[in-house]
């Protein structure tokens, strides 16, 4: 039987007007995600993607389209000719091998062609009782059924499929429909899991690293490489600019209290990352940033980091956890680079005793004794741009 898979899409369809824009923006990704892995034949009708390709790509497609921001549920159907009898022989061929005795079961119909000469109903109980008397054993329940079998009569032709090839997608928005911004992506578990969960809402993410070397070795920027590329598995492409820091870290260290080290190095990271935000037309900055869970991160140390950006700065792991933190990089893959035994640049100059609770006078005393601008200025001519890729 001809397979095809299924994408459905959640909130695009609540775009009013706008919705065609969104779905367009949709489909590039869709393209882009497979563009080296298999001839396809893709269309949209009735919030409703249809994808076609060689059977031994199917798979592969699916796996693909499970990271594109957008799709709500990938599911691969079997297609048939828009007729009862056809529609009964393909749902037990295609959905009765998954079903064994004792499973719970219903049938669910949709008809968009309202030219089919039963309804909805009237499909899903012909079907139903076709599929019972073929499968002995299995037990009706339309309440709360272990499986559900799905058929939509659609204009072309008609599909079929079970929850059991149904598989959740990543949901959210298209990337591209939300603008830019800019991540500090360190070599942790936090900051990947920050940039997925605003890349989720349709922005593109570019990112900023921060290297010191000889102090972080050419493994820990290699992890951070590979945390990019595991990103763009979701987003198609990171922009990555590592960011020369050595200078500015030892100069902290050697001219300034060690109290405010870590607070004054985090005040130059936003600095340096918003310049680059800025020439690369982003509108945010991105941090892996939790309420408590080091001494840089309390409310007072925030408030003292963000005066020194003026565009706005997306925290969304700020209220979570670590568990659940790592609960979530699990699931986007990160977990296992992160945790990695590479340093990076905030582990290798980190104060005995940081302050917890800073008042900003007294860090703004302690920065004077730097010459911030020039810093600044340094780290700026010695970026490198990494084009990152999914690997």
């Amino acid at each position: 039987m001809r397979e095809v898979v299924l994408v459905k899409y959640g909130e695009i369809i609540l775009k009013g007007g706008n919705r065609p824009v969104f779905e367009r923006v949709l489909m590039k990704n869709i393209k882009n995600a497979l563009r080296n892995i298999a001839e396809i034949n893709i269309s949209i009708a009735q919030a409703t993607i249809y994808i076609e390709a060689e059977q031994e790509k199917l798979d592969a497609v699916c796996e693909r389209l499970l990271k594109v921001f957008g799709i709500v549920s990938v599911t691969r159907a079997g297609v048939c000719e828009k007729n009862i009898e056809s529609i009964k022989n393909a749902v037990c061929e295609y959905c009765g091998a998954d079903l064994k005795p004792g499973m719970s079961f219903k049938v669910e119909a949709k008809r968009s062609d309202k030219r089919f000469p039963l309804d909805s109903i009237q499909i899903a109980q012909t079907v139903g009782a076709e599929l019972h008397d073929s499968n002995p054993g299995l037990i009706v329940d339309v309440h709360k059924p272990q499986v559900v079998v799905r058929v939509e009569v659609r204009d072309t032709a008609a599909y079929v499929y079970s929850t059991l090839n149904k598989r959740a997608g990543q949901g959210g928005m298209p990337t591209g429909t939300g603008n830019r911004a800019t991540l500090l992506l360190s070599g942790g578990i936090d900051s990947p899991v920050a940039g997925h969960m605003i890349a989720k809402r349709g922005v593109e993410i570019d990112a900023v690293n921060f290297f010191s070397f000889p102090y972080t070795s050419d493994r820990a920027k290699e992890k951070v490489i590979e945390l990019a590329s595991i990103l763009a598995r979701y987003t198609s492409k990171v922009n990555l600019y590592v960011v020369p820091f050595t200078e500015i870290q030892l100069e902290i260290r050697d001219k300034c209290p060690e109290e405010h080290m870590t607070l004054i190095m985090r005040r130059f990271m936003m600095r340096i990352a918003e310049r680059v935000a800025v020439k690369n037309k982003s509108a945010a900055l991105i941090t892996g940033e939790s309420v408590g869970q080091v001494a840089s991160q309390t409310i007072a140390a925030l408030n003292v980091t963000n005066t020194v950006c003026k565009m706005p700065v997306l925290r969304p792991v700020i209220g979570m956890d670590k568990n659940e933190i790592v609960d979530r990089a699990r699931r986007i893959g990160t977990f296992e680079t992160s945790i990695l035994p590479y340093e990076d640049c905030c582990t290798v100059f980190t104060p005995k005793h940081p302050t917890t609770q800073p008042r900003l006078a007294a860090i703004e005393k302690s920065e004077s004794a730097l010459d911030v601008e020039q810093l600044i200025e340094r780290a700026m001519e010695g970026i490198e741009k990494i084009e990152v890729y999914p690997d």
